[in-house]
C-alpha cells in the first residue's frame, strides 16, 4: 500500500510540475503595421512646360509626392496626380474651365464624391473653405468607413475655374489600419487648398 501511495504522489508531483512550467496561451489583440510618415515639407506647383497645359493656378504640394501628368491619347487635358509610391497612395486631380456649366460640374462632383460612395460610407462629413481674398471656395468631404476614397474635395472661383481631387490607396479599403495615413494626407490636401491661387 505504501508503494502505491508513493507512486501516486510522485506522479502527481511530476504532472503538476510539468503543467506549471507551461505558459498559458492568451489571445493577442489585433495589431497594425507601424507606418513611418515623412516630415512635412512643401514645394510650389506652377506650370510644368509641355506637361501641365499651362494650368491657371498654383498651390503648394508635399515634397515627398511626385507629379504625374496624364497625357495619353483620349485623356482629357487637366488630369494629373500627386503620387506617393511609398504609401501606395495618389491624389487624383482634375481641372476644368467653367463654361456656363458650373451647376453641371457641381452635380458631377456630387455624384462622384457622395452618391457613388454613400452605400459603403458610415458617414460623410463636409468642411467648407471660403477664401475671399484669393476667390477660392470649396468643400472637403471626409468619407468614413471602408470606402474606396476617404478624402475628396473641390475648389472653384464659381466663374472661371474648377478643380476637384480625391485621395485613393492601391490597397483594400480598411479604415482602421489606414487611419494614420489618411489623416496625414488629409492635412496635405488642406494645405494644398489653403495655398491655392488662380493665376489667370
Amino acid at each position: 500500500m505504501r508503494i502505491r501511495k508513493t507512486s501516486i504522489l510522485t506522479l502527481l508531483v511530476f504532472l503538476s510540475t510539468s503543467y506549471s512550467c507551461r505558459e498559458v496561451a492568451v489571445p493577442k489583440p489585433k495589431g497594425h503595421f507601424r507606418i513611418d510618415l515623412p516630415q512635412r515639407q512643401y514645394v510650389l506647383f506652377n506650370d510644368q512646360p509641355g506637361k501641365s497645359g499651362d494650368m491657371p493656378f498654383s498651390f503648394e504640394y508635399p515634397a515627398y509626392g511626385h507629379l504625374s501628368f496624364q497625357v495619353e491619347t483620349g485623356t482629357e487635358p487637366g488630369w494629373f496626380n500627386i503620387e506617393f509610391p511609398d504609401y501606395r497612395a495618389k491624389i487624383y486631380l482634375t481641372y476644368k474651365d467653367v463654361n456656363n456649366d458650373f451647376e453641371g460640374l457641381m452635380e458631377q462632383t456630387y455624384k462622384m464624391n457622395v452618391k457613388n460612395h454613400i452605400a459603403k460610407a458610415d458617414a460623410i462629413n463636409e468642411q467648407a473653405f471660403n477664401n475671399q481674398e484669393n476667390k477660392v471656395y470649396g468643400i472637403l468631404y471626409d468619407l468614413k468607413g471602408n470606402t474606396a476614397s476617404s478624402v475628396q474635395f473641390y475648389v472653384t472661383d464659381s466663374i472661371n475655374h474648377y478643380l476637384r481631387g480625391s485621395l485613393y490607396f492601391s490597397a483594400e479599403p480598411n479604415a482602421d489600419s489606414l487611419a494614420p495615413v489618411i489623416e496625414f494626407f488629409r492635412e496635405d490636401i488642406i494645405h494644398l487648398i489653403e495655398t491655392l491661387k488662380w493665376i489667370k
